[in-house]
């Protein structure tokens, strides 16, 4: 039963099939019938460009898909040097005549493809490869084992038209066997899985030229051929939203602001700091003078009281000692000498008033020197904060300021703990002065007395005179004693005081560097502020300029097979490297069937 179906059915395609082939013939030269001969109008037209490579990047074929978007039915003219054409669409005729290309198309898509021959591709591209380190050619690294380094270099080829370097992107695809290739490493590229495989891209911008390579430790090397696509960079990039960023940069910008106000008025402070020193300096230099020339004259001083206390004792011994003896005639003489000692006791208040008015100058200035240094407390903590984002010299230099703040604030406490006693040497000189003054007056009184020798009772008064001598004495040794303990000590404090006066010297060299410092941190925190300040302004310039850069929206397609094309809708390039593998004779070969007929293959169907 079976059989008998069978044998009704292939009757039925063989009486089928005959008329079936002719029904489609007939349709098929009936719709090019219906193409008119007129010319024809097309929209647009894309261009395919296929090209192969040798492993090594050589060029060796090339052929252009035509696709065209006929609009209107007829005739439709192309160009391309082409060496050869073939019709993809229908069986209809394609003419060419030099580079003119004439077709008749029906309305919709239109495919034909043209063959070239020697046509360069605008990159010229080069590949090498390395075993173990070794330059060597595909066919010696077929079949071998080792560390392999695969290298692919891009350029602009200056032969063709730079339109297509200048805004096309380049993918290259490598697909490598994980069997073989292990340890993969492709720096800049993108690996991903395909299928059991490993696929490396790499992307070349527009205008770049393209250094590639990818290493890998390889068993039998072989590898399939690569893929170099080529299309329009023609997508609009749109500019990132860096408000926050900005924000945060403005914000960074504001605080090097505040730091540099605040370096400004730590500045002023350290310069009004440093005038005061200087004050202080020229104060004590001052007051060092006075205290030396005070230490000069004490000798002086001294000698000049010896010499009163010497001549006091030997009239108080001579009173003494020849009171039987006593020539009137020579007690005549006595006024003369006590006028004498009166005058040198007079020279001394000058001496005296003199050096009290040196030393109250002094004084004064070196105390007005030391309240104009500024009484200002700056904690560590402010210390950290300002030099959070300052550079290791502006560090070091803020160190040097803060160690001469803290010498001058040392110097300043020091002064004060013994402002006491330096007030008090001027009370002294004081009491000192009026001690003296009335030694004068009781020795002219004793001189005026004397002169007047005649009205007085002359052995009552030469006996008071002896008391009183003896008494005056005894007070003007002791004074004598006490001048020379001062003086001792105004020549220690002399001496004491210029070790003083040399450190007041060096505070005021160090605040005079602090005040540099500062100065220069002032300008280094200016820079900073005056860098900082445009920094999203420049963020968004480069920002800008790099979306220019790779903004290729407002390209315009051209034709690659020849300027006279228009309507271009887009060219793109499909490239392919052959592939290093082992011929298939060296494979294991499996069995091939037989090749079947027609028939032998429609009686499979059924049976």
């Amino acid at each position: 039963m079976r059989t008998k179906r069978t044998f009704l059915l292939l009757m039925a395609l063989i009486l089928v099939l005959p008329s079936f082939l002719v029904q489609s013939t007939s349709a098929e030269s009936s719709n090019r019938e219906e193409v008119p001969q007129q010319p024809g109008e097309f929209s647009s037209k894309d261009e395919v460009v296929y090209a192969t490579l040798s492993p090594t990047g050589d060029q060796q074929e090339i052929y252009v898909v035509n696709i065209f978007d006929v609009v209107k039915a007829g005739k439709v003219d192309d160009y391309g040097p082409y060496t050869s054409l073939k019709n993809l669409t229908d069986l209809s005729e394609i003419v060419q005549k030099d580079e003119k290309v004439q077709f008749t198309a029906p309305k919709g898509k239109f495919y034909y493809q043209g063959n070239m021959k020697n046509e360069p591709l605008p990159w010229d591209i080069s590949i090498s490869y390395k075993l173990n380190g070794k330059r060597v050619t595909p066919d010696e690294l077929l079949g071998q084992n080792g560390h392999v380094e695969l290298s692919i270099a891009t350029s602009a080829n200056e032969e063709i038209d730079p339109t297509f370097f200048e805004n096309y992107l380049l993918q290259v695809a490598i697909t490598l066997d994980p069997e073989k290739f292990e340890n993969i490493g492709a720096p800049d590229a993108m690996v991903a899985n395909a299928g059991k495989n490993k696929q490396i891209t790499f992307t070349v911008m527009p205008e770049k030229e393209g250094d590639l390579s990818v290493e890998a430790d390889v068993k039998d090397f072989e590898l399939a051929g690569m893929e170099i696509s080529a299309v329009p960079s023609s997508m609009s990039i749109d500019a990132p939203d860096i408000g926050e960023m900005t924000g945060e940069m403005e914000s960074l910008s504001d605080a090097i602001g505040d730091i540099h106000n605040g370096v400004g008025q730590l500045k002023q402070g350290i310069s009004q700091l440093n005038q005061g020193v200087a004050a202080l300096r020229d104060g004590s230099a001052q007051y060092q003078n006075g205290m030396s020339e005070i230490n000069k004259a004490s000798s002086e001083l001294v000698a000049a009281s010896g010499q009163i206390n010497d001549g006091i004792a030997t009239i108080n011994n001579g009173l003494h000692d020849n009171m039987n003896q006593l020539d009137l005639g020579d007690f005549e003489d006595l006024p003369i000498s006590l006028e004498d000692l009166a005058e040198g006791l007079n020279a001394t208040l000058d001496g005296l008033a003199l050096l009290r008015e040196n030393y109250s100058s002094a004084f004064n200035n070196l105390d007005a020197a030391i309240k104009a240094i500024p009484d200002y407390e700056i904690s560590q903590a402010q210390i950290e904060e300002l030099s959070k984002n300052l550079s290791e010299e502006d560090r070091a230099v803020l160190g040097q300021l803060m160690e001469t703040y803290a010498n001058a604030a040392k110097a300043k406490e020091t002064y004060n703990s013994v402002k006491a006693s330096f007030a008090a040497v001027d009370a002294r000189l004081k009491e000192l002065d009026g001690a003296i003054a009335e030694t004068e007056e009781t020795l002219t009184s004793i001189s005026n007395a004397i002169a007047s020798f005649e009205d007085i009772d002359v052995v009552e008064s030469i006996s008071q005179l002896q008391s009183g001598m003896s008494e005056f004495a005894d007070n003007y040794g002791q004074f004598h004693s006490g001048l020379v303990s001062y003086t001792n000590g105004v020549g220690q404090l002399s001496s004491s005081y210029n070790e003083l006066h040399s450190g007041i010297e060096e505070l005021s060299g160090g605040t005079s560097e602090l005040e540099n410092g500062a100065s220069q941190l002032h300008n280094g925190t200016f820079t900073l502020y005056d860098a900082t300040s445009n920094i999203p302004v420049e963020m968004q310039e480069e920002i800008d300029k790099l979306i220019s850069e790779y903004d290729k929206s407002d390209f315009e397609a051209v034709s690659f097979v020849s300027p006279e094309n228009d309507k271009i809708n887009s060219v793109q390039f499909v490239i392919k490297t052959e592939s290093i593998q082992k011929d298939e004779q060296d494979k294991d070969e499996a069995p091939k069937e037989e090749k079947k007929g027609f028939w032998a293959r429609l009686k499979d169907l059924f049976f």
